[in-house]
C-alpha cells in the first residue's frame, strides 16, 4: 500500500466515521433535507428510537409557519388527528381564499401491536406547499412512549448551530428555486 492510498484510506474512514456520529444523534430527522423553497413537497418525519428504551405510541407534528395545505399520509394502525387555527394572513389556493390551515397532525397508535418499538424506526409523512422564502424550516416534533417522551422542539438562535442541543426539531433547508422565473 502507498502512502497516498493509506492517506485515502484514512481519510475515508474519517469521514464515514463522522458522518455516522452526525447520524447517531439525529433522533428525529426529515427528508428530504434540503428542498426548493415555494415547491410542493412531500415530507417524512423520521421517529429513531423510543423513549427510555420503551415503544413510542403518539407522534405530533407541529407545521412549520408557512408550510401551506398540509396532508397527512395515513398509516394502518393509527389514528389521524389534525388541528387547524385561523391564519394572520389568509392566502389563495386553487382560486379560493384559504383562512385556515393545519397547524398540528397527531398520529396515535390504535393498540399495543402498531407501537414504534425502541430498535425500530418509522416516518410519518405529510405533503403541502413549503415557504417561498429560502432558509432553515424547524418541525418540532413530541414523540410520547410507554415509558416518558420526547419534545423535540430546541431550535439554535438564528446564525448558531444546533450542536449541543438535547432535543433538536428536524431541520429542513429551503434552497432558492434554480428555475424561479423561467417559463418552460
Amino acid at each position: 500500500m502507498t502512502f497516498q492510498s493509506f492517506k485515502t484510506s484514512l481519510l475515508g474512514a474519517a469521514a464515514l466515521s463522522m458522518l455516522l456520529a452526525t447520524a447517531a444523534q439525529a433522533h428525529v430527522s426529515v427528508e428530504p433535507a434540503e428542498a426548493p423553497a415555494g415547491s410542493s413537497a412531500k415530507v417524512a418525519l423520521r421517529i429513531g428510537h423510543g423513549c427510555e428504551g420503551t415503544a413510542t405510541h403518539t407522534v405530533t407534528v407541529r407545521i412549520p409557519a408557512g408550510f401551506r395545505g398540509a396532508k397527512p399520509m395515513p398509516k394502518p394502525g393509527w389514528k389521524l388527528s389534525i388541528r387547524k387555527d385561523k391564519l394572520a394572513e389568509p392566502y389563495e389556493s386553487h382560486g379560493r381564499k384559504v383562512t385556515e390551515d393545519v397547524v398540528d397532525i397527531t398520529w396515535q397508535a390504535t393498540a399495543r401491536e402498531f407501537w414504534l418499538e425502541d430498535a425500530w424506526y418509522d416516518e410519518f409523512v405529510v405533503r403541502g406547499q413549503l415557504p417561498g422564502q429560502a432558509g432553515l424550516l424547524w418541525w418540532p416534533v413530541q414523540q410520547v412512549c410507554e415509558k416518558g417522551r420526547w419534545d423535540w422542539v430546541e431550535v439554535p438562535k438564528e446564525g448558531a448551530s444546533a450542536q449541543g442541543l438535547k432535543a433538536p426539531a428536524a431541520r429542513m433547508n429551503l434552497v432558492a428555486d434554480p428555475h424561479a422565473g423561467h417559463a418552460h
